[in-house]
């Protein structure tokens, strides 16, 4: 039976804004208050989507929170009508309503963790949506990234879906951004790797002094045993508390896998030797590729701002791998460099395909964040809502859409515009019923 790996890609929501919230994310905090574009955005990760598509990849989409988000605003105490509800927390407390205003769901590498059938003790797909407690904006998507995962995944005879861990500090979890899962075959049991940023429960331990560790072991362990692994075949390493304090604040920016290649960044890894050693130990006796970047060929900083590790890795079907990169990595001379060498290199990594996300960038995602990935077998495929995959058809229907209801520009003082709410609902709307998800919103429930 054939096997492989889907990415289910984010998409960008209707009230895409720079609004800086994202405090440790240095390309979040060097574009706040920036003007943007969101149907200049949806429309760059549709077309990510649909190359990744045509290069024989499965390619699904996941659909976006409802923001300005309403729910919550009412939570916090503004009462009446919408737009008054909107009015008086753009006055009152700007920064709580930006929050309730952010787009960052479009980064699905932070919605869940995914652990697949071969991985697992039932042989099924599990699915643990991250609860993001780190950052209130992003704290806020749980429950709903939940109902769209339920409603993608839906048949319960391939798919489990755990709520998400309790929300607390001591169990910060971020999702795929700080998991990857190493393998000889997508269908053969593999290595599934937890990278956390500090321990919750033991503060003698190490951790970054300046900007916060968003992933704890804790959470890591919390979610493999709600996966059902097996000990052999987990890991958790510590990231480098001196690299979070530089701006890498999830793992997905330092280090990148695919199958039996591990691409990192030499100072990604706190005791990287004896963590590495434990991975090459647990992978076993197949064919291992780490791939290390030394900072003499790309520094700490190149590595940041060109997003080269938040790149996503993939198979292609005459075997060799191909890096997808944002044209961001083509325009830093030290990594173009590297990368032109490296597909030379006696690597699996053969290729490397540049693509323009450059609204995603400048809020502080590359190409990796804005997908989750789902290794899969033929039967679970057909198991997946259909109308969630991209094709020749739904991709045109989706540009349509994205023509008919996104905002060529938005700043953050528009924001609190109830036109923009109602525009935003209507677009929401329609696309629960373009992917055929259900009433997976607040507003659609009321």
């Amino acid at each position: 039976m054939k096997q492989f790996e889907a990415n289910f890609d984010g998409l960008v929501g209707p009230t895409h804004n720079y609004a800086g919230l994202s405090y440790g994310n240095v390309a979040s905090l060097n574009n706040a208050s920036a003007s943007s574009s969101p149907k200049q955005a949806a429309k760059q990760g549709l077309k990510k989507m649909k190359a990744l598509t045509d290069l024989g990849m499965v390619q699904g989409v996941l659909a976006p929170q409802e923001r300005p988000d309403i729910a919550s605003l009412r939570r916090l105490g503004f009462s009446g009508t919408d737009a008054n509800v909107l009015s008086l927390a753009a006055k009152q407390a700007p920064a709580i309503f930006q929050a309730c205003c952010s787009a960052s769901s479009m980064w699905t590498a932070n919605a869940a963790t995914v652990s697949p059938s071969a991985d697992t003790s039932d042989a099924k797909i599990h699915f643990t949506p991250a609860n993001l407690t780190n950052k209130y904006h992003r704290s806020l998507e749980p429950e709903v990234t939940g109902k769209i995962l339920k409603a993608t995944f839906a048949n319960s005879q391939y798919f489990v879906h755990h709520k998400h861990l309790p929300d607390n500090e001591h169990f910060g979890d971020e999702g795929a951004a700080n998991h990857t899962r190493l393998c000889s075959e997508y269908g053969k049991a593999g290595l599934e790797l937890f990278v956390y940023g500090r321990h919750a429960f033991d503060t003698s331990k190490p951790a970054p002094k300046k900007f916060p560790a968003r992933q704890t072991l804790e959470a890591s362990q919390a979610v493999a045993r709600l996966h059902g692994l097996n000990d052999d075949n987990v890991v958790y390493v510590q990231q480098n508390p001196d690299l979070i304090d530089q701006g890498v604040f999830h793992n997905d920016v330092i280090a990148v896998g695919n199958r039996n290649v591990l691409f990192f960044h030499e100072q990604a890894f706190y005791q990287s030797e004896q963590a590495l050693a434990n991975i090459k130990q647990k992978f076993g006796n197949d064919e291992l590729h780490f791939i290390c970047v030394k900072t003499s060929e790309v520094s700490v900083q190149d590595a940041i701002t060109s997003y080269l590790f938040n790149t996503q890795i993939i198979s292609l079907a005459n075997g060799d791998m191909a890096i997808i990169a944002p044209t961001d990595c083509k325009e830093n001379q030290a990594v173009a460099n590297y990368l032109d060498n490296l597909v030379q290199q006696n690597t699996p990594i053969k290729h490397v395909y540049y693509h323009d996300v450059k609204q995603s960038m400048r809020n502080g995602g590359g190409p990796a964040c804005l997908r989750l990935r789902v290794a899969m077998t033929e039967k679970e495929r057909a198991a997946v809502n259909q109308h969630t995959l991209i094709n020749d058809a739904q991709f045109a229907r989706l540009n349509n859409w994205v023509d008919t209801h996104y905002r060529e520009t938005l700043h953050v003082n528009d924001l609190s515009d109830p036109q923009l709410l109602i525009e935003s609902r209507t677009a929401l709307d329609e696309l629960t019923q373009i992917l055929h998800l259900g009433s997976v919103y607040p507003f659609q429930q009321i």
